[in-house]
């Protein structure tokens, strides 16, 4: 009898999506087929899936242990979510090449179907950067008798959700810094920057509306600008490495001595990238809004603004409340807000929301619908793409610098001031 060959061994997923694209959160259940075409007859000891989702870290450092001594000290981690393997032909023992325990597949065709369900607990959203990654994989084994085993491996994506409706994430984020140049005995006037964004999270595909003002009282011709920066950070010994990438910039009009700019609303876009990763013990995933002014000849007047990139979207009635967080703040100088002395009463609540808003409003509201629409848009693209770009250029910084401080809230209070008594 002559045998037949494995044609092909493949790997497909019931997505839960219409963008027919697999991507799983914690406590959904991963099922998929293993798809099996042989030509011919063949005898099979085993049919294995093996599923893993495990987070690692790793990056080397040269050390001098003395005038003519050099290692390399290599620093690694790694964190395991789940680890599942199954039996979907065959026997767990595959030392045994008994005739009994092979199981003949015919010419043709096969689907085995495969199904697991991912732990409750958060999991870290898939990722690869400079010096680690988050990877969620299933890989089948195909074992026959006197042969090598045929093996697949296929990854799908995970996202941890972040919901950036909350109130935490939807509080407007300010500053402002101030910065005299000296050159000598000489003292020119200061630049002064102050800024701030309605809000503090958002989503892949949306742009930032930037609200500042530049004073430039000295000598030189500054250039105000801004830019998105990724910060990466990996932990392993406890030792950290931290990776820094520009995400996106944007430069405003030169300003000579003695000028004023005010931005308002300019807006910056944000483009498919990994959403925030705050819940892993070995990697971080950050972002920051750094609107800054370009001083030549001197260190750059800088504020950091953080920023979270969260899953699912803004819903219309957090868009409202953001609306009314931004007017707010609008309203206010740098230094305080205005309040008149004797307010007028607010509206009824039925002169606000009629009825029908009223009942909109009531309905509940599907964080995973918010999801499936996140993935029409540019969530869809980082899935699509994030691993499949050659890496982008990272700019290593250090992580005792100073300069990488967040900015504090401005004006943070009086904003919820404000919101209370607009909703009550």
């Amino acid at each position: 009898m002559v045998l037949g060959k494995v044609k092909s061994l493949t790997i497909s997923f019931d997505c839960l999506n219409d963008s027919n694209v697999p991507v799983y959160s914690s406590g959904d259940t991963v099922s998929g087929r293993v798809n099996l075409e042989v030509t011919g007859e063949i005898r099979v000891k085993s049919l294995k899936i093996h599923a893993r989702g495990h987070a690692k870290v790793r990056w080397t450092e040269s050390r001098n242990a003395g005038s003519n001594t050099a290692y390399t000290q290599n620093y690694t981690e790694e964190v395991e979510y789940f680890n599942h393997k199954d039996i979907l032909i065959g026997h767990e023992r595959d030392d045994d090449n008994s005739e009994e325990g092979f199981n003949t597949i015919h010419s043709g065709r096969h689907e085995y179907a495969f199904s697991f369900e991912l732990p409750q607990t958060p999991l870290a959203t898939s990722f690869e950067g400079r010096h680690g990654s988050v990877r969620y994989w299933v890989k089948a084994e195909l074992h026959r008798p006197w042969l090598l085993p045929v093996k697949l491996k296929k990854e799908f994506t995970v996202f941890e959700h972040i919901d950036i409706n909350t109130p935490s994430l939807l509080s407007p984020q300010a500053g402002t810094k101030e910065k005299t140049l000296c050159c000598w005995f000489c003292t020119s006037g200061p630049i002064s920057l102050s800024a701030k964004i309605e809000r503090k999270g958002y989503t892949p595909g949306e742009s930032i509306q930037i609200f500042a003002e530049i004073e430039n009282c000295s000598s030189r011709m500054v250039v105000p600008k801004a830019a998105i920066y990724q910060t990466q950070a990996f932990y392993a010994k406890g030792k950290m490495k931290e990776v820094k990438q520009l995400v996106a910039n944007l430069r405003g009009e030169s300003l000579s001595s003695g000028k004023t700019e005010t931005w308002n609303g300019k807006l910056l876009k944000i483009p498919p990238v990994s959403p925030s990763i705050l819940d892993c013990s070995i990697i971080r995933v950050e972002y920051s809004l750094m609107v800054y002014v370009d001083i030549p000849g001197a260190m750059d007047l800088f504020l950091n603004l953080p920023l979270v990139i969260g899953t699912i979207p803004l819903h219309p009635f957090g868009s409202r409340t953001s609306s009314v967080s931004s007017q707010c703040s609008m309203n206010m100088n740098w230094l305080g807000l205005s309040l008149p002395e004797r307010p007028e009463a607010p509206p009824s609540y039925a002169e606000v929301v009629t009825e029908e808003q009223r009942r909109n409003n009531l309905a509940p509201v599907n964080a995973c619908d918010d999801f499936e629409r996140a993935l029409q848009g540019p969530l869809f693209a980082y899935i699509q793409e994030f691993r499949f770009l050659p890496p982008p250029l990272y700019s290593e910084v250090s992580t005792s610098s100073s300069s990488m401080k967040w900015a504090g809230s401005l004006g943070k209070q009086h904003c919820r001031l404000i919101l209370i008594s607009f909703f009550f």
